[in-house]
């Protein structure tokens, strides 16, 4: 029997081994199945050891239990993967997916992690996956899903994570996810979930995160939500929930973040709310609430933001919120709070951002208010506020923005507002009872961009010395008391005249009033001279100068009348060629002299002059009598209503002059002249990016190598990523806007044109409004709107002409592809990444090669076709600067 016991643990050991060898060959066939479909970078074909391939780790039996794909710009079939039967681990985020969702993955058994985020698979949730029963975490978000939530996946009784964020889901929220005893992290918000929040959401005892906003969820906030009191962070913003707030969300003593603003939700804000001793954010502006402002924040020690704006609080500010020394952020606006402003306020020393404006506020300004050193923005406007402005507010010395406008603030403007050199987006005094002078030393604020001191009592004349406000560009002085002559200073001079109107003494420029003569009549006698006189020393002079002026007419007619021939033609010609012009300026002080109006406007009418001409404007080279050398942009005559707007132009093109970033080109001056408008700016020798990579290309003798090209694309991504921080988004990203100054340093182009036209204004053509035809992102097709995504895609081809010295259309690309096109099917052609690159650069080093591969990643996802998942202009510049320091 022992030998019979022994021969069946051998046979055993045999049978085992057998069907081991036989799932280690299948793996290894699976994956190279796999490679022939995704061709996976950093995967050796020819090498049998598949479990050191990257992004593949094997258990002992090499059975392939983890495959990370992510990241990998891949696309194709995936439903080869199901066939990996030990796999525990399946992370193909990052990618470009298309299809649906392989149901048989549904089939993986053993798997406890399924990361698909961030493709573009469409179609709904596959009803399979609720077989996953050891399945802990479940990742499809950033996707293109459809549909309900299916039911099957109520079976995933050990999911822990649960994201289904930004897809386009629709239904209401199952009530099983409450039932799921182990969820710690659920997210579905950007999607379009209606219907009612489950009352059981929640109870699962280990929820941490609840992440729904912007959805159409709508009714009560249940309070089965807060019952474990595990939640850490609640965002339920820009959704259409009403209802009171339960006060058992004092449960949770560990929630940090509570985002509930943009719904309809009533009632008081529940005094449990100092149970919870880790509150960090508390958000809920623009809903319905009512009743005081809880003086039980105040055992919130960790609060650094509450923001209750427009809502329906009334009473005062609670004195204890002094106690809150981590508060950066107090917005209380739009309700109808009234009192004074506490003074224990002023010991919250780590605040930045008061803003109590539009409430019923009737007390004083704290003559302490400075006393909070880190205060950047004080917005007290539209309140019933008295009292006089405190002397010390010239001790606020990071102040950005001043609001005290629509208040009953009586005494004089304090000259020591002068002191706060920091004030930049507007200092507003309006609709006050303020009189005396305009102190001179509001000259001083050299970054103030808004001054509006209207509809006061202020009397005396507008000091010259605000000449030193080089930043102003808007200006209010309407309906005082003020008298004299408007200053001869840009911003004054060019804003409209309702800037000063209701004041009586006022006169010149731009109201259209004569000052008169300054010296009154007093010297009248000075006229009352004998006529006789006059007429005696006219007489013995007239005889004189007659006989001379006959001399010298007889000599000049002559000579006139050779020259007239010859001159006729010339003069007629430059008669007709010398438009009219209408205004004109130029912002940089130095180079006023050397730069002549005239001279510029001829040059725009001779081709010759020409450079370059896109979508918006043509370019022209203009010397200057001076020698100096100027460009010119012609702004095409697509919209004229920018002339028949001119102060509005003026405005934003001296804005836009003060733009500081060295990858930006700026304009220093204008000329309008009948229905055009020219754009000043300096003359870079090198030309544009498309001229440097394109036309170079048949030129040998100068090719730009690849560290060259980097810093280019580098400076052009700083630029950008300048631009869409100050909330500006370029019309018109292409290599050909992008010029290069003597060192082949890149200055980004053009930015004047977002400013200047209107982008919905109508017009047929998508390319004339949203830049050339090759850059343009496939969704402004149907959008017909310029946005930051839809600029990063236009870099992103900016990007791929740096790295494959192609254009951006060509006629060696099939009918109807383009550069994006062409690179991204490159898999399908057969070609490897290596191929599409620019051969003359990769392959003079191996680090060359390494760093242009990495940089088509990063081009790669500036063109995906999903917005959504394109990084932000920010994002490129780390990325980039990143593959150059490595």
């Amino acid at each position: 029997m022992e030998i019979l016991y022994l021969l069946y643990l051998v046979l055993a050991w045999y049978v085992s081994k057998s069907e081991l060898v036989g799932a280690e060959s299948q793996d290894q066939t699976v994956l190279l199945a796999i490679n022939q479909e995704l061709r996976v970078p950093g995967w050796d074909a020819n090498s049998s050891n598949y479990c050191s391939w990257q992004g593949v780790s094997c258990d002992n039996h090499s059975m392939v239990v983890k495959l990370d794909l992510s990241h990998a710009n891949l696309r194709g079939n995936v439903t080869l993967v199901s066939q990996l039967k030990a796999l525990r681990l399946l992370d193909l985020s990052d990618n470009n997916f298309h299809g649906f969702i392989p149901p048989a993955f549904g089939n993986l058994s053993d798997l406890e992690v399924l990361d698909l985020s961030s493709n573009k698979f469409d179609g709904s949730i596959p009803p399979e996956l609720g077989g996953l029963r050891n399945l802990k975490s479940l990742n499809l978000s950033s996707n293109l899903l459809v549909g309900k939530i299916p039911e099957e996946l109520h079976r995933l009784q050990k999911l822990q994570e649960f994201q289904i964020s930004s897809n386009q889901l629709s239904g209401s929220l199952p009530p099983w996810v409450g039932n799921l005893t182990s969820l710690r992290v659920f997210a579905a918000y950007e999607n379009h979930l209606d219907g009612k929040l489950p009352d059981n959401l929640g109870l699962a005892s280990e929820l941490r995160i609840l992440n729904l906003h912007s959805n159409q969820l709508q009714g009560p906030i249940p309070a089965g939500i807060f019952a474990a009191g595990k939640l850490e962070v609640l965002v339920l913003t820009q959704n259409n929930l009403s209802g009171d707030l339960p006060p058992e969300l004092g449960n949770c003593q560990g929630l940090s973040n509570i985002r509930i603003g943009n719904n309809h939700l009533l009632g008081t804000i529940p005094k449990t709310i100092g149970n919870i001793s880790s509150l960090t954010y508390f958000e809920a502006d623009n809903n319905n609430l009512s009743g005081e402002v809880v003086s039980e924040f105040s055992r919130c020690p960790n609060l650094t933001l509450l923001n209750l704006a427009s809502n329906g609080f009334s009473g005062t500010i609670p004195p204890e919120l002094g106690q809150l020394l981590n508060l950066q952020e107090l917005i209380l606006s739009g309700n109808s709070l009234f009192g004074d402003i506490p003074e224990s306020i002023l010991k919250c020393r780590n605040l930045n951002k008061l803003d109590i404006s539009n409430n019923r506020f009737n007390g004083t300004i704290p003559s302490e208010i400075c006393n909070l050193s880190r205060l950047q923005f004080l917005l007290v406007g539209q309140n019933s506020i008295r009292g006089e402005i405190p002397h010390a507010i010239g001790n606020c010395a990071k102040l950005l923005e001043l609001q005290m406008g629509s208040n009953y603030l009586t005494g004089i403007i304090p000259s020591e507002i002068g002191h706060i050199r920091n004030l930049q987006i507007a200092l507003n005094l309006s609709f006050n009872h303020l009189h005396g002078p305009v102190p001179p030393e509001l000259g001083r604020l050299d970054k103030l961009v808004a001054l509006d001191v209207s509809n006061n009592r202020l009397s005396g004349t507008i000091p010259a010395d605000l000449k030193g406000m080089l930043s102003l560009i808007e200006v209010n002085f309407s309906n005082n008391l003020l008298s004299g002559p408007v200053p001869e200073f840009v911003p004054f001079q060019k804003s409209p005249n309702s800037s000063f109107l209701g004041n009586k003494g006022l006169c010149g420029e731009p109201l259209n009033s004569s000052c008169g003569n300054v010296y009154g009549d007093h010297n009248n006698y000075h006229h009352k001279v004998s006529y006789r006189i006059i007429l005696a020393v006219i007489g013995s002079g007239l005889a004189v100068f007659m006989s001379v002026t006959v001399v010298v007419l007889l000599f000049m007619i002559r000579e006139r009348q050779e020259k007239a021939a010859k001159d006729a033609g010339i003069a007629e010609e430059e008669t007709n060629a010398k438009p009219t012009i209408i205004a004109g300026n130029i912002f940089v002080e130095n180079l006023r002299q050397a730069i002549d109006l005239d001279a510029v406007v001829k040059a725009t009418l001779k081709d010759s002059n020409k450079l370059s001409s896109g979508t918006f404007s043509t370019v022209y080279k203009a010397v200057m009598p001076s020698g100096m050398i100027v460009s010119v942009r012609r702004l095409k005559s697509m919209d004229k209503t920018i002339i028949h707007h001119q102060n509005k132009m003026i405005r934003e093109l001296e804005r836009l002059s003060k733009l500081c970033h060295d990858n930006l080109v700026r304009p220093i001056g204008y000329v309008i002249y009948e229905d055009v408008a020219l754009l000043l700016h300096h003359y870079l020798p090198n030309g544009t990016l498309a001229q440097l990579l394109h036309e170079s290309t048949r030129q040998p003798e100068y090719q730009p190598d690849w560290p060259t090209r980097l810093s280019i694309a580098i400076g052009v991504a700083e630029g950008l990523a300048f631009l869409h921080h100050v909330a500006i988004i370029h019309l018109d990203i292409s290599s050909g806007n992008v010029l290069l100054d003597a060192n082949f340093k890149p200055l980004l182009g053009e930015i004047e044109i977002s400013k200047l036209l209107d982008p919905t204004r109508g017009t047929a053509s998508i390319s004339a409004v949203a830049g050339s035809f090759g850059y343009i992102p496939p969704e402004y097709a149907y959008t017909m709107q310029v946005t930051a995504p839809g600029n990063v895609y236009s870099y992103g081809v900016v990007l791929l002409e740096i790295l494959t010295s192609r254009p951006p259309v060509d006629e060696d690309f099939d009918e109807g592809v383009d550069l994006v096109k062409w690179v991204h099917s490159a898999p399908v052609r057969g070609e490897t990444p290596e191929q599409i690159l620019d051969a003359r650069l990769s392959t003079v080093s191996f680090g060359w090669r390494k760093e242009m591969l990495a940089a088509l990643k990063v081009a790669l996802l500036c063109t995906d076709s999903t917005p959504a998942k394109r990084p932000k202009m920010k994002k490129v510049v780390e990325m980039l600067q990143e593959i150059k320091k490595n």
